[in-house]
């Protein structure tokens, strides 16, 4: 769209292929772990689960303590010989040669298999009971418990006081200190998944980023705004459609925290864009039970302006699965449990879950914690063993994800806990190249066609980023160089637009486990994930370490010009009408947008698969392995790749101070590194601090700007079963 911007055990009768039980899943006995007497004056310390912002400036005091805490997750875990059985048959689920390829199970399954003892689940259940907690209910995963009491009793059982805090002039509340339990107990305990009610950040950037200086043409600052029909378009969804595979019998289900302002927004954004002629899409809001949980899901209403995030969602799955079952799936959060995460838990633990699963939001791994990382990993991995592919935002805040919504980077590198766990797909970001190079008439019609449709084909990509700090906006605006005073971010223009932690994130995974020394910082006993089997191939760090993102989309908020529009009619939030030309409507970017655009895709993969693919990531980098075209190229050299490679630009942001920053310097005085991100923000993030090492570049082949870059669809989709099939 063209114009100026104006705004196991799989039963018998379940088996697809008659083989051996024995050879389908390995056969463990779940022995009980705990075996030792109750010694509350024996303690263990939960470490790593203390929120960066608790500290004596912001405590406002001890909460009452009858204050409820509803519907808390005890998140348990493996014994060493169940987790390691439990990596090996995921592994085996997706190996064509194993007897267990594609052997889904069930939560239940999964809990006789993989689960804790039922003695052991009776242990701790007992326990809490003990200390006159109310247990909800057990997981048949065999490693959640729901239950709920007071912030008495926490301090009482956990031995960690419950304070309010004032935040930025926001009220929070949260545990002071890592909490405790009995020795005995330790073996079968990860932790409390939440004591605190800070919730991960919706990964959406609403707002264009116009730059009045900043023109394409000398009549005015164009915009190419990115709809269905150019999407479907760039990324060669057409032909899937023409010949009849828009998605359905697909149901892809989006993770919420919010309900739809109207549902008429799918409809108005459908029938705008020529998507109401595939009639059997349709849209259902679900607030899921779970088959053991209790009534811990109740409907979360608009949740402050994150029904726009539920909008963006359930639009573009829509766009890239017209025909696809679209379910919202949202629970309310409670005092302290994102509501996206009971959604999930509750959902893989219904009985026939849908086999698709996006998520846009996120928080980096040293302050979502130890035990809401390892809950989160958990649940993922618990997902691709029941058949479900699981798409998570990679984040908007480039290699500083510990940033977000910040003005430079002071925390150094890190990546989102929701999506670095192994068993995910971690979308990225890209923008659009055509107006760094000022080629878009070579890629854009002048007037819009049917649908509101402009574009002609693929266009070339660059990393997503509107950071001062990127390399390709300091070259345009005539700086060789981003960091410091003389530096493009040094500048009044820099200073000014682009001082900001926004861009497509990746980034090697650094503090997954252990605990953090320092205030949201990727120290102490930090560690990230280990490298994933299938994370191979030209570009990848031998870093030993999980690294984001997997793959990437589109997903720039304007500061190239290029944006997405959505209907999100909801106008005391922040939407917009979405009577008339599109162009008024609500417009942004962010991975929100190619989060769901990928699971999209993911529903064509599976119409023509057949049935669930779980991780998609075994066969992502197995195809890239084969080759991938270079995205400068444009459409001229991309008709037969699956992967566009970007190889131009960086996800590099501003920051200041000395994590992983290099270049920051006092704007009056010039010269000099100085600590604690004073000097406007003027440095780059950098893997050194002692030569600029840009955090990060894109590479041909893999690159933690991009991961193995965008798709053809049409590509992806018809060579899937060349790797997949056995």
């Amino acid at each position: 769209m063209h114009f100026k911007a104006v705004i196991t055990l799989l039963s018998i009768s379940l088996l697809a292929v008659e083989l051996p039980l024995a050879a389908q899943r390995p056969a463990l006995t779940r022995a009980p772990v705990l075996t030792q007497a109750i010694d509350e004056s024996k303690l263990h310390t939960l470490r790593g689960n203390t929120r960066p912002e608790v500290n004596p400036a912001n405590d406002r005091g001890l909460v009452p303590d009858n204050l409820p805490m509803d519907h808390l997750m005890l998140q348990l875990q493996r014994s060493p010989d169940q987790q390691r059985a439990l990596d090996q048959f995921t592994e085996d689920l997706h190996n064509p040669k194993s007897p267990s390829y594609h052997q889904w199970l069930t939560a239940a399954e999964i809990g006789k298999q993989f689960g804790l003892a039922p003695q052991d689940l009776s242990t701790i259940s007992s326990w809490l009971q003990s200390h006159g907690f109310t247990v909800n209910s057990v997981y048949s995963n065999g490693l959640l418990i729901d239950f709920s009491g007071t912030a008495g009793q926490i301090r009482q059982t956990f031995h960690t006081e419950i304070h309010s805090l004032d935040v930025n002039g926001v009220r929070h509340i949260a545990n002071m200190t890592d909490p405790q339990i009995p020795e005995a107990l330790a073996s079968a305990i990860a932790g409390i998944v939440s004591l605190h009610d800070f919730r991960p950040r919706a990964m959406v950037s609403k707002q264009i980023k116009k730059r009045t200086d900043f023109s394409f043409t000398s009549g005015g600052y164009n915009y190419e705004a990115v709809t269905p029909g150019d999407l479907a378009t760039i990324y060669n969804l057409t032909p899937l459609f023409a010949g009849g595979n828009t998605g359905a019998g697909q149901t892809i289900a989006l993770i919420e925290d919010a309900d739809l302002y109207s549902n008429q927004d799918w409809t108005t954004f459908r029938n705008t864009f020529g998507l109401s002629q595939y009639t059997a899409g349709s849209l259902t809001t679900v607030h899921p039970s779970g088959s053991s949980a209790a009534n811990n899901c109740a409907a979360p209403g608009l949740a402050g302006g994150d029904d726009g995030e539920a909008a963006l969602d359930v639009e573009w799955a829509s766009a890239a699965a017209p025909s696809a079952a679209i379910q919202l799936v949202s629970c309310a959060g409670t005092k302290t449990t994102f509501g996206g995460m009971i959604a999930i838990q509750n959902l893989i633990d219904s009985a026939n879950p849908p086999r698709i699963l996006s998520l846009s939001y996120g928080e980096c791994e040293a302050e979502n914690g130890a035990s809401a990382n390892s809950a989160f990993s958990l649940a993922f991995q618990q997902a691709v063993a029941e058949g479900i592919s699981v798409f998570v935002a990679a984040g908007d805040e480039g290699a500083a994800s510990c940033d977000a919504g910040a003005t430079s980077a002071s925390h150094g590198i890190g990546v989102s806990g929701f999506a670095s766990t192994p068993y995910n797909v971690a979308v990225g970001g890209t923008d659009f190249g055509d107006s760094s190079l000022g080629t878009n008439a070579s890629y854009w019609n002048s007037s819009n066609g049917a649908d509101y449709t402009s574009a002609f084909s693929y266009i070339p990509e660059i990393p997503w980023n509107d950071s001062c700090a990127s390399s390709l906006l300091a070259n345009y605006f005539g700086y060789s160089t981003t960091y410091g005073t003389s530096g493009f971010c040094g500048s009044s223009t820099g200073q000014h637009y682009y001082l900001n932690v926004v861009a497509g994130s990746g980034g090697p995974s650094n503090c997954a486990t252990g605990n953090s020394a320092a205030n949201g910082l990727a120290n102490g006993t930090c560690e990230g994930y280990a490298k994933p089997s299938w994370q191979t191939g030209a570009g990848v760090p031998a870093d030993g370490v999980r690294d984001l993102p997997d793959v990437s989309l589109f997903a720039a908020d304007g500061a190239w010009g290029h944006y997405l529009v959505f209907c999100w009619s909801d106008l005391k939030n922040g939407g917009a009408s979405c009577a008339g030309d599109p162009s008024t409507w609500a417009g942004g970017g962010g991975t929100s947008f190619s989060t769901p655009i990928m699971a999209g895709i993911q529903a064509l993969v599976n119409a023509r698969a057949g049935g669930p693919q779980g991780n998609p990531n075994y066969v992502y980098y197995q195809l890239a392995a084969s080759g991938s075209c270079d995205s400068s190229n444009g459409d001229s050299a991309v008709s037969g790749c699956i992967f566009h490679s970007v190889t131009r630009g960086d996800i590099d942001v501003n920051c200041g101070g000395t994590a992983d920053c290099y270049g920051a310097t006092i704007s009056s005085h010039g010269g000099g590194r100085i600590p604690g991100g004073a000097g406007g923000g003027n440095g780059a993030l950098s893997v050194s601090d002692q030569a600029f090492s840009p955090a990060y570049g894109t590479a041909g082949g893999w690159s933690f700007a991009s991961g193995n870059g965008s798709v053809n669809a049409y590509n992806l989709v018809n060579a899937w079963n060349s790797v997949a099939v056995p």
